[in-house]
């Protein structure tokens, strides 16, 4: 008898095992999210390379909240002080980041448009159950000779810069929305690319990103390892494992008899 109810016992914490890795796959991590607020990797003609960046990064493995005083590179970009923020709702599974970068200058496009700059430039994103969706927002933008800024442009605003003569020197980027191949979007609020070709080489190569953020996707909701969820897992591990206990038991009674 104690050796049935052994065995009986024993199955019943396997299927108790089970529903426990089931419980453990259901509360897998809420979605990831980052940003930052400036990120430099230009050649300029006749100077050397410049890697800098990303500054004040955030994520939301921590730190969710960065603040830097503010960039000076000579020649490059100059810029206020700069915020970013990385957070997700482990109940909803929802992912939110931020980066606002104040008072940008950008002296490496004056020699083709003159003064560009703006008071603000801040991307931000969201993801939820629903999907992932993002966007940027230009406050006092000047961009000199390419005249008007929306403050809200549209995804992937794309403006040519041109010196005479020379040609198309660099393309900037506004509310740069990229998908990436695991399900995540990224919001880049202002992306300089220097073309960086013979004709191009009065400017240089590279790239400058201001004010980026990454979302998404979204994580479950609700993680069935704690709170709530943990005891519906457990009330569901009750009702599976302790009938099918009884009943191996009752089982191996009814052989019993038989053989007798």
């Amino acid at each position: 008898m104690k050796t049935h109810l052994r065995r009986g016992g024993l199955l019943a914490a396997v299927v108790a095992c089970v529903a426990l890795v089931g419980a453990g796959t259901a509360a897998a991590a809420p979605g990831d999210g980052s940003a930052y607020g400036l990120s430099v990797n230009v050649k300029l003609l006749g100077a050397d390379a410049v890697k800098a960046g990303p500054f004040a990064a955030a994520s939301t493995n921590g730190p969710t909240q960065n603040t830097f005083a503010g960039v000076n590179l000579p020649g490059i970009l100059t810029s206020g002080v700069i915020n970013t923020e990385a957070k997700r709702d482990d109940n909803s599974g929802q992912v939110d980041a931020k980066a606002s970068t104040a008072n940008v200058g950008l002296p490496l496009l004056k020699a083709a448009l003159g003064n560009v700059g703006a008071k603000a430039i801040e991307a931000t994103c969201v993801a939820t159950q629903k999907g992932v969706t993002g966007s940027s927002t230009l406050v006092g933008a000047n961009f000199g000779s390419l005249g008007s800024i929306p403050v809200t442009p549209a995804a992937n605003t794309k403006l040519e810069v041109k010196i005479p003569v020379i040609g198309n020197v660099a393309t900037v980027i506004l509310n740069e929305q990229i998908k990436n191949p695991d399900g995540s979007l990224t919001v880049n609020a202002l992306h300089v690319k220097l073309l960086g070709s013979d004709l191009a080489g009065a400017i240089g190569s590279g790239d400058v990103v201001i004010s980026s953020a990454t979302c998404g996707p979204a994580g479950l909701p609700v993680p069935l390892a704690s709170g709530a969820g943990m005891w519906i897992g457990f009330g569901l591990l009750g009702a599976i494992a302790v009938p099918v206990g009884i009943r191996v038991t009752r089982n191996r009674r009814a052989s019993a008899s038989a053989a007798a």
